[in-house]
């Protein structure tokens, strides 16, 4: 539910407390709330929460704990625990603690009231936050709308979202912020997008690719594109079926493209943005790609597939070629690309590739300033032979299992050759595990630090 505006009569203090700040919290309380805090076993740690009863049994005021530096260090949003934890009500922060961001915690509380509903019915929290002061709620309503549009998105199974569906959803967002879009199919992108066209071509839902345009003509121009494989089998490469269960997921990377341009065009930033997302399913029927083809691609660069599970790269520089084109300011790439970067990083912090190091540095910072971790992997250029297979230009999939990511990224690498600035990022997703301010499944990653830094960076001066 919304923050609320400002307190009322009824609006409960909500008191977050330090492990080792309690004892002089309730120094300076009444006896009969010492009694109730100590009785009921109340000791601060982190993501504790109690409800003090007023003289007539409703609650006066909610302690939450803060616990200690250590154990905040190894999460965040932790403020949002309370959110589900509190009864139906309105709560006023007051934090007695150090160490809290008013702002990233009101955007946990937030996030932590999404709901995956649209299949079965979900009941919500009950509990409401008061805006606290200095926090821009305007600001918090946007970007957990544009995080419950990413995760609805990439939640949904690709029955219900398949090529198609997806490509509704954009324009559909487009329509909302006054965006203009073309789609290509058919002849027109098997003539200018061989690879989306070869990838996407055993699937009932013909592949696609959407050009979203929105925004200032001479502003700073930034093009985002994101990989939309609606469903990913692994082509002839098979998938096994502990692989397969959370491919519906690997739209993951235009999913966050559009709520990063949801939040983009609902600020109202001085941008001129383009998002291109290749929409396609990796399926398997007779025109399938086969382990052996060779591709010509949109950059005119021939790939040799090695292995058809490693597809998302294909797609991706097709719209990377046509994003060079227009030599934009930042090109920014989103991919649930690799496993192998979930093996070196795991599922909380995607890394993410730059030779710019002011752009570098700027995301680094972001991404601890706004609670979005990212980790910055290199383009590691001695890797090159990795990807160049001898018959052909470039190769989709290079033996010996190291260094996945990072070849995944050289790969992309070579369609960005006419732009100053290129970032890509290697999403995951998906949240295993429920925690606070993100509930299990789809995952809004990256995109709040990339906000940060194009609000910082490419809103003034390039």
């Amino acid at each position: 539910m919304p923050l609320l505006p400002a307190p009322t009569p009824r609006t409960v203090p909500l008191h977050v407390i330090r492990s080792d700040g309690l004892a002089g919290w309730l120094a300076d309380q009444p006896s009969h709330r010492q009694t109730w805090v100590k009785a009921m076993g109340f000791a601060a740690g982190l993501g504790e929460t109690l409800v003090l009863p007023g003289p007539d049994g409703t609650p006066d005021a909610a302690l939450f704990g803060w616990g200690t530096r250590e154990a905040r260090a190894r999460d965040r949003f932790h403020l949002a625990a309370a959110a589900l934890k509190l009864p139906a009500g309105d709560y006023a922060l007051h934090a007695e603690a150090s160490e809290l961001s008013p702002g990233i915690e009101a955007l946990g509380w937030e996030l932590a009231n999404y709901r995956f509903d649209r299949y079965k019915a979900a009941a919500s929290a009950q509990a409401a936050l008061v805006c606290p002061a200095g926090v821009d709620a305007r600001r918090v309503e946007i970007v957990a709308e544009a995080a419950a549009l990413t995760q609805d998105l990439i939640n949904t199974p690709a029955r219900d979202l398949g090529p198609q569906a997806l490509e509704a959803a954009a324009l559909a967002l487009a329509g909302r912020h006054g965006a203009t879009t073309d789609v290509l199919r058919g002849d027109r992108l098997c003539a200018e997008f061989p690879m989306i066209d070869a990838v996407g071509a055993a699937a009932v839902e013909p592949p696609r690719l959407v050009d979203l345009r929105w925004g200032r003509t001479g502003a700073p121009r930034v093009t985002l594109v994101g990989k939309g494989v609606c469903f990913d089998t692994g082509g002839l490469n098979i998938k096994p079926g502990s692989s397969m269960g959370l491919m519906k997921k690997d739209m993951g990377g235009a999913a966050t493209a559009l709520g990063l341009a949801d939040m983009i065009m609902a600020l109202g930033l001085d941008l001129n943005l383009r998002v291109l997302l290749p929409i396609v399913e990796n399926a398997i029927a007779g025109p399938a790609i086969r382990p052996g083809d060779i591709l010509r691609s949109r950059k005119g660069l021939s790939v040799e597939v090695n292995n058809t599970d490693a597809e998302g790269r294909l797609i991706l520089g097709d719209a990377l070629a046509l994003a060079d084109e227009e030599q934009p300011d930042l090109i920014v790439s989103l991919a649930t690309l690799t496993g192998a970067a979930r093996v070196a990083l795991g599922p909380d912090m995607p890394p993410f590739f730059t030779e710019d190091e002011p752009l570098a540095a700027a995301l680094a910072d972001a991404a601890v300033t706004e609670a979005d971790p990212l980790w910055r992997l290199p383009f590691w250029t001695p890797y090159e032979g990795l990807i160049e297979p001898g018959i052909a230009d470039l190769d989709n999939a290079p033996g010996g299992g190291m260094a996945g990511a990072i070849t995944a990224a050289l790969f992309l690498r070579r369609f960005v050759t006419e732009s100053p600035r290129y970032l890509h990022v290697d999403l995951y997703g998906w949240t295993p595990v429920a925690k606070p301010g993100r509930p299990k499944g789809g995952a809004f990653q990256a995109a709040r630090a990339l906000l940060r830094v194009l609000e910082d960076r490419f809103c003034t001066t390039i």
